[in-house]
């Protein structure tokens, strides 16, 4: 199925595949819900926590070949072209070429898809109302 939307400004309509045709942008575009859509510009905090949580969960989950997190990934799924600030694929589901390298193209529903919306403040409160203790 090709899902098409109308472009506000002239009228045309775009389908996923035209719109992943277009180039990259910084920040990047999505295509929701039959919208294109910029993310907002990471900011410094943001930034930090993405790389330290993909880090942790690489930690954890790498040597033992149970999964990858990856920041800023792109993936494209279900008529829909979306970038979370992490993205967890398990082992099983890591494309790969005819060489079993990792491919640069993820056309699947990823694992887990992390978005950070939360200020470290916020985060902390969080964390203390789950009664869960950061990790240091």
């Amino acid at each position: 199925m090709v899902t098409s939307i109308t472009n506000k400004t002239t009228n045309q309509t775009i389908s996923l595949e035209e719109f992943l045709q277009l180039p990259e942008t910084k920040p990047v575009r999505e295509y929701f819900d039959n919208k294109i859509t910029q993310k907002p510009m990471p900011q410094a905090k943001h930034s930090r926590i993405q790389g330290k949580l993909t880090k942790v969960i690489n930690d954890v989950v790498e040597e033992s070949k149970i999964a990858l997190a990856f920041p800023e990934l792109r993936c494209n799924f279900n008529d829909k072209s979306i970038v979370p600030d992490i993205v967890v694929l398990t082992y099983n589901h890591i494309p790969k070429d005819e060489n079993g390298e990792l491919t640069n193209t993820i056309s699947i529903l990823p694992d887990w898809m992390i978005e950070i919306l939360l200020t470290i403040l916020k985060m902390a409160e969080k964390l203390k109302v789950l009664r869960i203790k950061p990790y240091a």
